[in-house]
């Protein structure tokens, strides 16, 4: 029984090496340091930092990268679109953070950090009354939930996995029953089987997305930006693109737990490192370069940007593009591996 498991290469890999894989992912976000400095703007005068002894003063820029600005609605519509992590102004004695919450763990870091600046400050006055207050204002509606922010990346992790588990799982399936074979052989194109593939991919997503929202909104508090209709070319590209992905490991694999094995593979670390789950703020600078490559990621931030931040068309093109760029070349390769017989 152990020679049998040992030469079960693919039993091996679940059972071992796959868990593996995670234990050194997780193990690198969680004990990892270095987390990125925070990008801050300054608006006017800031007396809590301008008048900081210097020692302070460097071991704070360490954390937070301050940059003096000028137009304080430019900057927070930066914070809006998460160039920014935050906005500071000073009104009176109270030091006014401005944030945005649809990174939790930016938004938490900003907040402990100028709760702490505000402390030391009040410190220093030497037993007076403190001399500043802190003020937090989140850029978005404050009414807002949380499942603002969960809905985009767990949406788009859903979408992948349809499109790459159905092409993978049908296409070696129909292969192995002569489906395929006889496909071929029947008096219609392969281009008109390729696109009803296509085409039902495509509706299993839109369906996917209208029972996603729909039960967020009514059941969950989800309240959708104006732009929110942007969704569904997002969606399309991002079907298009896990599609192809799923074709490419279909014509790869030579059984369906080979098929769903690989797609499992592909998909279940690309929705941790593409941010499907929880943010990758603070993970270790290589990381965030792989999460950089892979479509997940471009899909899920699109759809944060026109369903919570209120983001535009201009949200969309260039992950668009990346998506059906990542289709075009995925159904390349495809082609060339495809195998109409087992």
């Amino acid at each position: 029984m152990l020679l049998g498991f040992v030469r079960d290469r693919m039993t091996l890999f679940w059972a071992v090496l796959f868990p593996l894989m995670f234990l050194v992912l997780f193990g690198d976000l969680l004990t990892n340091d270095g987390a990125p400095k925070l990008e801050v703007a300054q608006v006017g005068d800031v007396a809590a930092l301008d008048d900081m002894a210097p020692d302070a003063r460097e071991a704070l820029e360490q954390s937070i990268e301050i940059t003096p600005a000028t137009d304080e609605a430019k900057a927070l519509r930066e914070v809006r679109d998460g160039d920014l992590a935050a906005v500071i102004t000073e009104e009176g004695d109270r030091l006014v953070v401005h944030y945005s919450q649809a990174d939790q763990v930016t938004a938490a870091r900003v907040r402990g950090t100028f709760q702490g600046i505000v402390d030391s400050a009040n410190l220093a006055a030497a037993g007076g009354t403190p001399a500043f207050t802190l003020e937090t204002q989140q850029v978005e509606d404050e009414s807002l939930e949380p499942i603002q922010y969960v809905t985009p990346g767990l949406l788009g992790w859903a979408i992948a996995m349809s499109a790459t588990f159905g092409a993978a799982v049908n296409l070696v399936s129909w292969r192995q029953s002569g489906l395929l074979r006889r496909l071929r052989l029947a008096p219609i194109r392969t281009s008109s089987v390729v696109l009803a593939r296509v085409g039902v991919s495509v509706l299993v997503a839109l369906g996917q997305t209208a029972i996603f929202l729909g039960l967020a909104v009514g059941a969950f508090g989800l309240v959708l930006s104006g732009s929110w209709p942007l969704v569904i070319p997002l969606v399309l590209a991002g079907t298009l693109a896990f599609l192809s992905i799923g074709l490419l490991a279909g014509s790869i694999s030579k059984t369906e737990e080979g098929a769903v094995g690989l797609a499992n593979f592909i998909v279940l670390p690309m929705a941790f490192l593409s941010g499907s789950f929880f943010s990758l703020e603070g993970a270790p600078d290589w990381l965030q370069a792989i999460s950089r490559l892979l479509p997940l990621r471009h899909l899920n931030e699109a759809m944060l940007d026109v369903m919570v931040r209120g983001q535009g068309v201009e949200a969309i093109w260039a992950p668009m593009a990346i998506l059906l760029g990542f289709a075009a070349v995925c159904s390349l390769i495809a082609s060339r591996v495809f195998r109409w017989d087992a």
